[in-house]
């Protein structure tokens, strides 16, 4: 006999409470039935029903095997239900949250290719730099900057982020190249309102632990491409990440400053539920976004030189 039709039909006396219950499930007869639980229990030397001309009980052997039966019988429909999935073509709305720069300057312009490649999913790309609750607001993926607090969601390692400190050239001209953090305090210096004051111009050597003294800013924002244009309109200094100002730095309008102080790259994981099967549409994501800012992804042509 096939061991695991056994099971599950054992599983199905248990839950039913009778043999001709299982036996209408399963289409056989109640004998068939009673055959099934005999072979487990020739195959186990012990006895799993304990049988009456009433009614029947688990003994304590089975209630244990009835338990660990359930557990094996989910654990191979969860692998056929998942090698289906895989099998099946993408599809339906795929709902990704990201942070406002890496998901503007990374993520928005690398759609068009994701979307003609997948044309039956449809992609909802929410921009916030706030932490969200995939499961309760109801994502199928997350970007996150930073060390991982929520051990429930399974995370992809993405190239680390990196940051840049950078002004026009006009600014510079006008009130001179800060050459130490130290020197940041006669300089206007934008702020992310994201921030925290551990966090704010927080800059050091590698093995230091100086701080920074920067003045309270004139030009605070929660968005990183503002803070970049009051830069370029040669307003202040800004700190924001490499990505949003790389394209500026090669094309000179801005110029890279304190590289030896920038903080250290933080790292960025592309997260998901942990309970959660992965669906075709969300697995094509994962790939797609691994190819192009995993850690064995070739990197962006180099602009701060």
């Amino acid at each position: 006999m096939d061991k695991l039709r056994s099971m599950e039909i054992f599983v199905a006396v248990v839950d039913a409470g009778s043999f001709t219950a299982a036996a209408e499930a399963f289409q056989i007869s109640p004998v068939m039935v009673g055959k099934h639980i005999k072979y487990l229990e020739e195959r186990l030397g012990a006895r799993l029903l304990a049988r009456t001309t009433r009614r029947q009980s688990l003994t304590e052997i089975g209630q244990q095997y009835a338990e660990q039966c359930r557990q094996i019988l989910a654990s191979i429909h969860a692998a056929e239900r998942g090698a289906e999935a895989m099998r099946a073509a993408p599809r339906g709305k795929l709902k990704i949250t990201a942070p406002v720069s890496f998901g503007s300057e990374c993520i928005a312009p690398l759609m068009a290719d994701y979307l003609d490649a997948y044309p039956e999913v449809s992609l909802e790309l929410n921009l916030n730099d706030r932490t969200v609750d995939l499961v309760e607001e109801g994502f199928d993926a997350a970007i996150r900057i930073g060390k991982l607090e929520d051990s429930a969601m399974v995370a992809r390692v993405l190239r680390p982020y990196a940051m840049v400190i950078c002004a026009a050239p006009a600014y510079l001209a006008k009130h001179g190249t800060p050459r130490t953090p130290a020197d940041l305090a006669r300089h206007e210096c934008l702020d992310f309102m994201q921030w925290t004051r551990h966090v704010r111009w927080r800059l050091a050597r590698s093995g230091d632990d100086d701080g920074s003294p920067v003045r309270e800013s004139r030009f605070r924002s929660n968005n990183g491409q503002a803070l970049r244009v009051a830069a370029l309109h040669g307003f202040g200094i800004v700190m924001q990440a490499e990505i949003l100002m790389a394209g500026d730095i090669a094309a000179g309008r801005l110029v890279p400053l304190l590289a030896d102080y920038v903080p250290a790259p933080r790292p960025m994981h592309l997260v998901y539920a942990r309970d959660r099967q992965p669906t075709p549409k969300l697995t094509t994501f994962i790939d797609f976004l691994l190819e192009r800012y995993g850690p064995a992804a070739t990197p962006p042509p180099a602009t701060l030189t």
